[in-house]
């Protein structure tokens, strides 16, 4: 079972993980494709993970079981802002 706590601990690895990619890309150590892409990876797990927090924590402040939160589909998530 997920929780809230589970979900903030993947999103501090993420976070992590793309700070040490941008610091790696500004000292020349990373290929520019490689790590475009996977900058593109982190934002969009990152972005789900936000948001299934957010659903987690709606579902509790109106009753509802948080576990019944599920990850969206990355075109959804990402989708939010267009």
């Amino acid at each position: 079972m997920t929780t809230d706590q589970d979900i903030l601990s993947s999103i501090s690895s993420l976070v992590a993980e793309e700070k040490d990619l941008r610091e790696r890309r500004e000292r020349g150590d990373t290929d520019p494709e490689t790590e475009l892409a996977r900058l593109r990876e982190l934002e969009t797990q990152l972005d789900q993970c936000w948001d299934l927090l957010r659903q987690r924590r709606a579902k509790k402040e109106f009753g509802d079981d948080p576990s019944t939160a599920k990850v969206r589909p990355p075109d959804e998530v990402e989708g939010y802002l267009s």
